[in-house]
């Protein structure tokens, strides 16, 4: 069997260099696209060639808003893996514009670049539950240190009406739409991942995205925290190696192509973003952490649970790795490279 050749855009990136990592540890055959934009994205480079060697990928230094960044790098390759985004919402309210020419159009440009090329890779793109907005008609029950959704146990599905709350809600909307058309149309196989909170070591984390990574590295460094809302806003979290698992099962069953798939923690994996994620981060550090309030962001929910029913039954996925292990270990990564923070 012809061994795959994979694509991973923004693979750079956290998500990125960890499943590269993964995939050249298989012995896989990887090529890497991304404009190096990103904070850390050429240490993570140096990582995957100390570990692999300096020649053990190909690296494809590029932009995906110009769509002849595409034009040769997608022939002959048998999996695509599309990572490459704008990943804040506020930073897609501050400036649509750029959010909706990375997320949309760049992604319109690799489906184009696909269906011109003329062969069909497997197309795995990583969405996010922010399509599905604020699902304000289900009602929310306040409890001592999180929100619950009154009727929802499972958390939301699948079929839960869209609703792009932000520019950046729209903009991957708009992309996983037509991830999942140019799969009818023209037949190219592809599957839609809707991701909830990723986390995980080389995980850059920022105030805007990659929250409880920046938690980590702003206590571990003594940066201010801000806390927008109550503290009680929960999420569901799932482990970046995890999260691999789900991109292996899909590749390893390609009849799932067209469909759209929760990938997340699910109701056994969710943690509020304060109330409960504050006293665990004081019992790593082993002292009191001082943060700010402020008035909730646009955009934010106060709960996303993800029902992840269907990528159970039909990938045959589950997350395993529990909230406290992975940001114990998320932790003790940051305190361990402390110099990357500098």
């Amino acid at each position: 069997m012809k061994e795959k050749r994979y694509l991973i855009t923004g693979g750079a990136g956290f998500i990125g260099c960890n499943y590269a990592e993964h995939l050249l540890s298989k012995g896989k055959r990887v090529t890497i696209l991304d404009n190096l934009s990103r904070r850390g994205a050429e240490r993570n480079l140096a990582w995957l060639r100390k570990r692999h060697g300096e020649n053990s990928f190909e690296l494809i230094v590029a932009d995906v808003r110009q769509p002849e960044s595409f034009e040769s790098v997608v022939r002959g390759k048998d999996v695509i893996v599309h990572l490459a985004a704008q990943v804040a919402v506020t930073s897609s309210v501050t400036d649509p514009r750029n959010d909706f020419e990375i997320n949309a159009f760049g992604t319109f440009n690799l489906l184009e670049a696909v269906r011109k090329a003329g062969h069909k890779p497997f197309v795995i793109y990583a969405s996010t539950n922010k399509v599905y907005g604020e699902a304000s008609e289900h009602r929310l029950v306040k409890q001592k240190t999180r929100y619950r959704y009154a009727k929802l146990p499972l958390g939301v599905s699948e079929t839960q009406p869209l609703d792009f709350h932000s520019p950046y809600g729209c903009s991957k909307g708009a992309a996983e739409q037509y991830v999942r058309d140019y799969s009818r149309i023209y037949g190219i196989p592809g599957v839609v991942m809707r991701q909830s909170c990723i986390y995980g070591p080389r995980q850059f984390g920022i105030e805007d995205q990659g929250w409880l990574a920046w938690f980590i590295i702003a206590a571990l460094c003594e940066k201010p925290i801000t806390i927008y809302g109550d503290g009680r806003q929960v999420r569901d979290m799932l482990h970046v190696r995890d999260l691999i698992a789900a991109y292996d099962a899909a590749v390893s069953n390609q009849k799932v192509a067209g469909q759209i798939y929760n990938i997340g923690g699910g109701p056994r994996h969710t943690l509020s973003i304060w109330l409960e994620c504050g006293p665990m981060l004081e019992e790593f550090l082993g002292k009191k952490i001082r943060v700010d309030w402020d008035e909730p962001r646009p955009g934010d929910q106060k709960v996303y649970v993800s029902d992840i029913r269907k990528a159970k039954k039909e990938l045959r996925w589950a997350p395993t790795i529990g909230v406290e292990e992975g940001a114990r270990e998320l932790f003790e990564w940051v305190k361990a490279n402390g110099d990357l923070f500098d």
